[in-house]
This record gives C-alpha cells, structure tokens and sequence, in this order.
C-alpha cells in the first residue's frame, strides 16, 4: 500500500471541496472503492463528484437496491455501483464490473467495495469515510497502489490534509 492521506474533522462543505479536488485531479478512467459504515456519507461524496461533472445530484441515489446506476456529465461517465446486497464477488462480476473497470473517460465509484476488494483493480483509488464524534464530520482516509495518482491526490489534497 502506498501511503494513505487523512483528512480529519471534514463538515459537508469540506466533502464538497474534497470531491472537486478529485475530479480536477483523477484519471479520465478511475475505479474508486467506498468504505464505511451506514450513514458515513458514501452516496453524499458520490452525488458531490456527480454534481461536480454536471449530474443533477437529485438524480444520484444509493444503488443498494438497482445495484448499478450510470450518470453521463459532459464527456466523462459516472458509473455507481453498490456491492452491499450481493452475495459474493461473483456476483459482482456478473453485473459487467470488469467492463466498467475498462472504460474510456469512466469513474466506476463502488459503495462498500471492501465486500469485493479482492476483484477490485490494483490501480483503484481507495476512500473510506469515518464517522467523527463530533455531530455532522468525518474523518476520509485515502489510499491507492499506484505511486504517480498518490502523489498527484497528495498535492492536490495538501491543503485539506494540513488542517487535520
């Protein structure tokens, strides 16, 4: 694993500014795996990236059920997955997963991703959101395999990571 980045004490502004910087700063073609628990706020940082490509963010809903939901936003393509009531990883992979993965100018974002980690992309970009003590924060812990993305969130992210 290469260094993980924290960002601590972050409100719902911050989750907004967070997912900007990410959008300004990923891959065209990126795979990202959301962790946490119930109410952490993984469909909320995906309607923040969505908003942040032009998608209405009413239109961005959990997939918990539909279990895949894409989203077109100017030239780049949303896809939002949750693996929360499949019953393994093959089941996963029989939604298209591996397809999405492939994409041209396609996020494919993974709700409780850590249920299918072991067919996930080496390249994904990891988030798992925390929830703080105090009321309406998380702490967002970010981590990825691929060296050049870790240290291009690193300086995108820089100023974030300080104020934790």
């Amino acid at each position: 694993m290469d260094s993980e980045l924290l960002i601590e004490s972050l409100d719902l502004n911050g989750l907004h500014k967070l997912a900007s910087r990410l959008v300004a700063c990923l891959p065209r073609r990126m795979t990202i795996g959301l962790v946490g628990t119930l109410g952490a706020g993984k469909t909320t940082l995906v309607q923040a990236i969505s908003s942040e490509i032009g998608v209405d963010r009413a239109d961005v809903t959990s997939p918990t059920f539909t279990l895949l939901q894409s989203h077109h936003g100017g030239d780049q393509t949303l896809h939002h997955l949750d693996a929360y009531r499949l019953a393994d990883e093959d089941e996963f992979l029989e939604l298209g997963a591996e397809e999405l993965f492939e994409q041209e100018q396609a996020w494919t974002l993974i709700e409780w991703a850590d249920r299918v980690e072991d067919v996930m992309p080496r390249n994904s970009l990891w988030v798992e959101i925390c929830i703080d003590p105090l009321p309406d924060t998380r702490s967002i812990k970010i981590w990825t395999l691929d060296h050049e993305l870790s240290q291009v969130l690193r300086t995108a992210l820089r100023e974030m990571m300080s104020k934790g």
